[in-house]
């Protein structure tokens, strides 16, 4: 069974490094605990916020820049599944054309 990982909103990601930053006291491992996620998904977000000139890009559902992106990732998401389906039936067909 594959497990999800958990989807952190923006500002989450933006709280946890000001909560880093505010508690200097503590440490990385200790401000993770706290928020219950992992070092090294802390330090990748203050990393990218370092790199991002203090902002945190985000990925997924629902974070396309226009509508047309969103169509455009609509599409490909639907040509690939399709694609897939042939796929399958072009493999049924030479197992079942061998018989």
């Amino acid at each position: 069974m594959s497990r999800k990982k958990p989807q952190h909103t923006k500002q989450f990601k933006l709280d946890a490094i000001n909560y880093r930053k505010e508690h200097p006291d503590l440490t990385q491992t200790e401000v993770a605990k706290n928020l219950g996620i992992g070092v090294s998904t802390l330090a990748r977000w203050e990393a990218q916020f370092r790199d991002c000139d203090g902002d945190i890009p985000v990925r997924g559902s629902g974070n396309y820049e226009s509508d047309e992106a969103k169509e455009i990732a609509r599409l490909k998401r639907e040509l690939r599944d399709a694609q897939d389906a042939l796929d399958v039936l072009k493999k049924a067909i030479s197992i079942l054309g061998k018989d």
